[in-house]
């Protein structure tokens, strides 16, 4: 099997080189090689290559920023996997997309499910659902992963981002009013495998009958204030300086360009009864990244 990764530097692309390199040949492309930003590198590349499955966790991730630039996030998360899809089509490949739970307006009290109304309330919330409309209307074969609060040991994200502050600051404030499941990038790309691994031995069939979108985290919930007083135990256990120093706060006392769900669990249900995957709890999976 042929596999074309792109977005290797980023923080999901970076764990599936490591997780997808047993399963067949994978040629992993960054942005000098494929540009989500410029169509034209985009079809030349997979046109060259001619892979058997396409893997995209390429994405325009700047939440905030976004919404200063929204017609480059939407060329690279809304245009871009249309036309990746298109070629995957044509060449009758299948393609691995990565979306959001930002897709969601965050009004809801239970965790969200995949069919529920989509509302996005930020730029990079409407580009990524943008995406998934591109792929699922080109009728090309496909699995859709939505995740959330994705984080990892490389790249910008909220783990790395308390573990700086930590070593600078006496006084850290956390939203605590925002609720969500903090989610391991190599958790993601793990998961992503075992999903390959199912289907490799025929992978049309497999997406035929398989193929959509499944929400993907980890089991549990917890608040922005509470991923980081997680981190703070894992990172200084039995410090009480440490954890004293960090202070919840609500959403309007930390205002941002974007706006956030207040709410944006999700589902697992559907990924667990189609491929029989568990997901763990959020909490378990951090002592394993911090040790």
């Amino acid at each position: 099997m042929k596999i074309l990764l792109t977005g290797v530097s980023g923080q999901v692309g970076w764990e599936l080189q490591r997780t997808l390199m047993t399963m067949g040949d994978v040629i992993s492309v960054g942005r000098n090689q494929l540009d989500l930003a410029q169509p034209d590198t985009i079809s030349a590349t997979i046109r060259d290559i001619k892979p058997d499955l396409i893997v995209n966790p390429a994405a325009y991730t700047a939440v905030d920023k976004a919404e200063s630039e929204p017609d480059l996030a939407m060329l690279i998360n809304g245009v871009a996997p249309g036309i990746i899809a298109e070629e995957a089509k044509r060449l009758g490949s299948a393609i691995i997309h990565y979306s959001t739970d930002y897709v969601f307006d965050g009004n809801n009290s239970l965790p969200y499910q995949e069919d529920e109304l989509k509302n996005p309330q930020n730029v990079y919330g409407k580009t990524k659902l943008a995406g998934e409309e591109a792929i699922t209307s080109v009728g090309v074969n496909h699995i859709i992963f939505r995740t959330s609060w994705v984080y990892g040991l490389r790249g910008k994200n909220f783990l790395l981002t308390m573990q700086k502050l930590a070593k600078e600051r006496e006084e850290i404030k956390v939203v605590d009013d925002q609720i969500g499941a903090p989610t391991w990038s190599r958790m993601i790309a793990e998961i992503t495998a075992q999903v390959i691994t199912q289907g490799q031995n025929n992978l049309t069939d497999f997406f035929a009958n398989k193929g959509g979108i499944y929400n993907l985290s980890p089991s549990g919930k917890t608040s922005w204030y509470g991923f980081a007083k997680a981190i703070f135990n894992d990172d200084f256990p039995n410090n009480e300086r440490q954890l004293k120093r960090l202070i919840p706060i609500t959403t309007p006392e930390y205002p941002t360009p974007a706006s956030r769900p207040a709410f944006s669990l999700l589902d697992n249900q559907k990924l667990s009864d189609t491929f029989g995957l568990k997901m763990p709890e959020w909490d378990q999976v951090l002592k394993l990244v911090i040790d």
